[in-house]
């Protein structure tokens, strides 16, 4: 077809295709010159022929000659630069191409992978629709009135022991109080032989709000009243452990009110943890609602938080490392033959400090699972559960037998590591210096508000925190499966990848979900607060006999529910039975 003059004389341009690796190696100039024709020029050039001279033969061979030889030099050189200009394609480059295609596709899928991980350490468990709940009976509430209006009974109290345990007697000298009918007058802290800490409860405490709390449960005093400062309190200094509140009547009701005050010394775990059900509600409410820190302390703890807050969520660890652990543990810290002498020697010289089963040997205790995690094993625990390297990391807890050295592979693997020394600005801890419940406080103030918690050992911190975060919404809450995992960490022979499916399978169920108390006779309510505190957030649940059915036929699953989270909490209450229905009020609901 022909094209008209105006467009044959239009300037012309050429392109071609070429890889993206010879684009990159070419200057912007050297591009241009690729991609835009050269203009002729009619009077000079580097090798001027004439339309005479393309007749001569010897022009010919000359031109052959020297085509072959640039051919044959570039070939020599690299064949590889020849090839992408071809139209026909070269298996050997198709492949190595394939090659960094797949390696690319690869490198995503790992990318991919170790984001899903990351993803999944910070995800929080399912909390299966429970929600704090302290609804007392009529029958509680009925009888608060009368007790808080007495007069003529009071109860002391002297609580013992790091600010954890001082935690737990104060809750179940409040309980005590309540079954007695008496006022409690404010908890005396002894002081700590170990630590030398000489504070009040008004000094760690916020006094005010522990009384406004309790105020429709148990008349709060900060003191005797002056009618019966001088009355000589009826002590009792052995009182057994776990007894019932009918034991505490009737031991304790007569002498009350013949001398209108008794003294109560060493309550670590004298109070049963079985209770009916308004007292198991109490003990929630003075653990979870009205034991809030002193203002002073709170707001320090509250800033330290918020600064390992300001980069992203965090992972709270409260190391059980001192020497006093160890000791009481009757375990060895691995550090080295001299710390391990050591602790033995601390050991012969206090028998009584170790704690129980004095009958087994260190290894026994350890494959027990008895034994705090050292930091070797917090560190491959943590990484097979998918801590990454950026992970940011608090660690809570004393000073560390063998000093932070003895931190070095944590610190090695995680180095955004901080405790509340790192975190302070200076001055900021000098108040609270050499009052350890008070370190102890902005400790847990710190870990209660992280993402994620794991406990190197179990402990009265860790019990308390296990339970104030099933009270917030169930947040992540790691317990070590030590008597489980530990036979896979002593197998150095097992692939890595291995090892880390297998460790998260055994803590697949140990990450914070809702545990039921009733599951297991004599779980401390303040630890395992579900289902005493808790209710289902929108219904609750019926669970009706065998013999029971509406229409005279069951549905196929035996089951009516609403979302998933509650359809897996009742299909798991409701196993033994052949139908559960949803609730509204006092009369059951058929969908």
């Amino acid at each position: 077809m022909a094209k008209s003059k105006n467009v044959f004389n239009a300037k012309k341009l050429s392109y071609i295709s070429v890889p993206s690796q010879v684009i990159n190696s070419l200057s912007s100039s050297s591009l241009q010159s690729l991609l835009v024709s050269p203009k002729r020029s009619s009077s000079s050039s580097f090798f001027f022929v004439n339309k005479y001279s393309c007749r001569s033969p010897r022009v010919w061979l000359f031109a052959l000659f020297l085509f072959g030889l640039v051919g044959m030099l570039r070939l020599g050189w690299n064949v590889n630069t020849l090839i992408p200009f071809s139209p026909y394609p070269n298996p050997c480059l198709q492949t190595q191409q394939n090659a960094h295609t797949i390696a690319q596709s690869h490198d995503s899928s790992v990318v991919a992978s170790n984001l899903v991980q990351l993803a999944e350490f910070w995800k929080q468990p399912d909390g299966m629709g429970y929600q704090p709940c302290l609804d007392f009976s009529r029958e509680y509430r009925r009888a608060s009135e009368a007790i808080v209006k007495d007069r003529s009974k009071y109860l002391l109290v002297v609580v013992s022991g790091g600010i954890s345990q001082q935690r737990n007697q104060i809750v179940d000298a409040v309980v005590i109080a309540r079954i007695l009918g008496a006022a409690l007058v404010v908890p005396i802290l002894q002081v700590n032989v170990i630590w030398g800490d000489e504070s009040e409860f008004s000094d760690i405490f916020d006094l005010a709000h522990f009384k406004t709390v309790l105020a429709d449960d148990v008349r709060i005093l900060s003191s005797l009243p002056s009618t019966h400062v001088m009355t000589r309190p009826v002590e009792e200094r052995r009182t057994p452990l776990l007894v019932s509140p009918r034991w505490i009547r009737a031991r304790y009701l007569k002498r009350i009110n013949r001398e209108g005050v008794l003294l109560l010394r060493g309550l670590d775990s004298r109070l049963s943890k079985d209770l009916p059900p308004d007292l198991q509600k109490l003990r929630c409410k003075v653990a979870f609602q009205a034991l809030k820190f002193a203002p002073p302390i709170l707001e320090l703890g509250n800033k330290l938080a918020q600064r390992m807050q300001s980069k992203g969520p965090y992972l709270a660890l409260h190391l059980r490392m001192e020497k006093d652990v160890w000791v009481r543990t009757g375990c060895s810290p691995g550090l080295s033959k001299e710390y391990d002498e050591l602790i033995q020697d601390e050991r012969r010289r206090r028998p009584e400090l170790l704690t129980s089963k004095s009958n087994m040997t260190y290894h026994e205790r350890k494959l027990a699972g008895l034994c705090p995690l050292n930091a070797f094993e917090v560190t491959r625990l943590l990484k097979a559960l998918g801590a990454s390297r950026s992970a940011r990391i608090y660690w809570a807890g004393g000073q560390p037998l063998g000093g932070k050295e003895t931190l070095s592979p944590l610190t090695r693997e995680f180095p955004h590591f901080y405790n509340k020394d790192d975190l302070a600005l200076p001055g900021e801890l000098e108040p609270f210096a050499k009052k350890a419940s008070f370190m102890a406080a902005i400790d847990f103030i710190v870990s209660e508000k992280s993402d994620v918690f794991m406990p190197s050992h179990g402990g009265n911190m860790g019990h308390a925190l296990q339970g104030q975060r099933a009270f917030s919404g169930h947040k992540k809450y790691i317990t070590p499966n030590k008597r489980h995992m530990l036979p896979y960490f002593l197998n150095s022979s097992m692939p890595e990848a291995e090892f880390n499916s297998i460790i998260k399978v055994l803590h697949h169920e140990s990450l914070g979900q809702p545990e039921l108390r009733a599951s297991k006779a004599g779980r401390d309510v303040t630890k395992y607060p579900v289902p005493e505190f808790s209710s289902l957030r929108v219904e609750k649940l019926l669970v009706l006999p065998l013999n029971w059915s509406p229409f005279g036929k069951f549905e196929e699953n035996g089951f009516w529910g609403t979302d998933e989270s509650q359809e897996r909490r009742f299909k798991n209450d409701c196993s033994q039975y052949e139908l559960c229905v949803r609730v509204e009020g006092n009369n059951p609901k058929i969908p």
